[in-house]
C-alpha cells in the first residue's frame, strides 16, 4: 500500500455511496409478470463494506437514508454484517432509494431493473453535509462512479474527495460506469476518466472502458489511466490484469515502470451473475490491506466474487481466510483446473464442490 499502509486509523476501509433497498423476484420473468419480490440490500460502496466486514476488517459505510422504513432496514442490515453505521445521515424530506430487478443475467437483453432513487436522499450528498472526520479517518476511502452520476452535488463531493491533500488515505475507485444515470447531464466518460486519473487504486471492465472512453485493451486502457498507482483491468472470463508501481521489479516491467500481472479467472458453476464487481473489489481491498502481493490480491478478488456468484443473492459469507489463503498460494497449473460450485465456501479443504480437475 506504499506509503499509505502507516496510517493509523480508526477503520481500515470507509466506503461512501448510496445503498437501496432492493426487490429481488420470486420466480424468472418479466417484471410485469413476476407476482412478488422478496426485499434485500443493494449498493456497490455497501456491498463492499459488508464484504470487508464480514472477512473481518474494520469497515464503515458513510450514506445518506431517508427518515423511513427502507432507511431502517438498510441501515440494520448492513450493521448486521458487522460495518460501523454511525456515520450514516437520515434525511427528514427526501426518501430511501428502491429498485426492482429481474432474475436474469444483467448482460442479457431480457434482464430489467427499475430504478426508484430520483431524488433520493443519497443524491443530496455534498461536500456540506457528509462527515469528513469520517471519510478521512481510514487506511482506505473506496468510492465509484455510480456516486458521481447521481446529482451535481454528489460529482462535487466525488471531485472533493479525490483531489489531493495531506493526510489523504489511499483512494480507492470502482468506475461503474451507468449510461443510464448520465442521461441529460453532462458527458459522464469524461468526468469517470477524470475522477479516475486522481485516485490511488481504481478497478475498471474491459467492456465498459470501450463503452465509455472507446479504448481497448488493456494495454489501452492503461495508456489513458497513467496515474494511479494500481489499475485493475478485468476481462471477464479471461481474469484480470493489474498494472502496479507498488509491486515492482525488472521481471515483466512496462516501459512506464509497471508491473503487469495477468491473474486468469476461476471456473465457476455460477448461481446468479451479480455482485461479483463489488466482491472482487472487496477481495482485493481485504488482500491489498493485509499487504499480500499482487498475485494473490486478485486471487483473492476472484475467489471473493465467487462465493457470491455461487449463491442468489449480492451478498453471502466469504470462505473463511485460512481456506481462501490455501486456495490463493496454489500453483498456477492446479489454479487454472480449480471449480468452485455452491457450497464451497463452507469447505476447509478439497470436496465435491472445491474440486481441481
Amino acid at each position: 500500500m506504499s506509503g499509505h499502509a502507516a496510517r493509523t486509523a480508526a477503520a481500515d476501509v470507509v466506503c461512501l455511496g448510496e445503498s437501496m433497498v432492493t426487490f429481488l423476484p420470486s420466480q424468472p420473468g418479466r417484471l410485469a409478470d413476476v407476482p412478488a419480490f422478496g426485499r434485500g440490500i443493494g449498493g456497490a460502496e455497501s456491498n463492499v463494506a459488508c464484504a470487508l466486514a464480514a472477512s473481518g476488517h474494520r469497515a464503515k459505510w458513510v450514506g445518506r437514508v431517508g427518515a423511513d422504513g427502507f432507511g431502517d432496514h438498510l441501515v440494520e442490515a448492513i450493521a448486521a454484517y458487522g460495518v460501523d453505521t454511525s456515520a450514516v445521515r437520515r434525511d427528514p424530506d427526501r426518501p430511501t432509494g428502491i429498485y426492482f430487478r429481474t432474475a436474469t443475467d444483467r448482460a442479457t437483453d431480457t434482464h430489467e431493473v427499475a430504478y426508484y432513487r430520483a431524488g433520493s436522499a443519497a443524491s443530496a450528498m455534498s461536500p456540506h453535509n457528509v462527515p469528513y472526520e469520517d471519510l478521512l479517518s481510514g487506511r482506505v476511502l473506496h468510492l465509484s462512479g455510480v456516486t458521481a452520476a447521481l446529482s451535481a452535488d454528489c460529482l462535487d463531493l466525488l471531485t472533493d474527495l479525490t483531489a489531493p491533500r495531506d493526510g489523504r488515505p489511499l483512494v480507492s475507485f470502482d468506475v461503474n460506469h451507468r449510461p443510464g444515470l448520465w442521461r441529460g447531464r453532462q458527458a459522464g466518460p469524461q468526468v469517470l476518466l477524470g475522477i479516475a486519473r486522481r485516485c490511488d487504486l481504481v478497478f475498471v471492465g474491459e467492456d465498459e472502458a470501450e463503452e465509455a472512453w472507446g479504448v481497448s485493451g488493456a494495454e489501452a486502457i492503461r495508456a489513458a489511466l497513467p496515474e494511479p498507482e494500481v489499475l485493475v483491468v478485468k476481462r471477464s472470463a479471461d481474469g484480470v490484469t493489474v498494472f502496479s508501481r507498488t509491486d515492482g521489479g525488472p521481471e515483466g516491467s512496462t516501459p512506464a515502470g509497471d508491473t503487469v500481472t495477468v491473474v486468469p479467472s476461476l471456473r465457476v458453476d455460477v448461481v446468479a451473475a451479480v455482485g461479483a464487481g463489488d466482491a472482487f473489489a472487496a477481495g482485493f481491498l481485504s488482500a491489498t490491506l493485509r499487504g499480500l502481493p499482487v498475485r494473490e490480491r486478485a486471487r483473492h478478488g476472484h475467489l471473493m466474487a465467487a462465493a457470491v456468484l455461487t449463491v442468489p443473492g449480492d451478498l453471502t459469507g466469504p470462505p473463511a481466510r485460512a481456506h481462501a489463503d490455501r486456495l490463493a498460494a496454489l500453483d498456477d497449473d492446479a489454479w487454472g483446473t480449480l471449480r468452485l460450485g455452491p457450497g464451497w465456501t463452507a469447505a476447509e479443504g478439497a470436496n465435491e464442490e472445491v474440486r481441481v480437475t
